[in-house]
């Protein structure tokens, strides 16, 4: 496998400078910074996330405020008690994108993220305390609680909040296979289990976060790749 040493050497010699790589880096918040993000701002991202997959974000960006008001703020109290009859005036409002299974999602996750804050006191909470070294069980959990966050939905979801986690972008999987930690794209348990043990591993050779080891990971890839 390669180290994450090589792996930045690739980057800046693709971007020119190791300058013009580090420019191109997020910068994730801290926990604290997360703790006082409202619990309606993750509903917000998830559902944008959602509502953009397969559809034009210029389209998503001009109706979100829409969006904002059909769903109440999305308070995830009142979007997790939205009922049958709720739902059929929410796929009828013009503000809105009309699509029913994206619109049934808001409540799935509503109800997801009020579990969260049952026991964590917010989801916020919840996720400023998660771990890095165990993001992809992060992802897992919220596939598997949430409706429609699998793909990479949830994680760019994460990245818009600005939490530390790895986004399996085309580029970023390239880098993977390359770096030889698994042999195609992963989706299995096994296979999500050896990138975070290599992403665990070059956090702790290079000391830097999940974010940047995601965003130069990616840029050692060439563009038409």
């Amino acid at each position: 496998m390669q180290s994450f040493s090589e792996i930045y050497a690739i980057a800046c010699d693709r971007h020119g400078s190791a300058d013009a790589l580090e420019a191109e880096l997020p910068t994730p918040l801290p926990a604290s910074a997360i703790r006082t993000i409202p619990d309606d701002r993750w509903l917000a991202a998830f559902s944008r996330m959602v509502f953009q997959t397969g559809m034009s974000w210029k389209v998503v960006d001009a109706k979100w405020p829409g969006f904002e008001a059909a769903f109440h703020g999305f308070d995830p109290g009142r979007n997790a008690m939205l009922s049958d009859d709720d739902l059929d005036t929410l796929v009828k409002d013009t503000r809105i994108i009309r699509h029913m299974p994206k619109i049934r999602s808001v409540p799935v996750n509503a109800t997801m993220l009020l579990d969260f804050a049952k026991d964590h006191g917010s989801a916020s909470a919840m996720f400023a305390e998660w771990p890095n070294t165990d993001f992809v069980g992060l992802l897992n959990l919220l596939k598997a609680k949430g409706s429609r966050l699998g793909g990479n939905s949830a994680a760019c979801a994460l990245r818009y909040q600005g939490l530390d986690g790895f986004v399996f972008s085309r580029d970023g999987v390239a880098a993977l296979i390359r770096a030889g930690v698994v042999e195609r794209p992963p989706k299995s348990a096994r296979d999500l289990a050896k990138v975070q043990e290599a992403l665990n591993g070059w956090m702790q050779e290079s000391r830097r976060s999940l974010s940047h080891i995601s965003k130069i990971l990616a840029c050692s890839i060439d563009a038409h790749v």
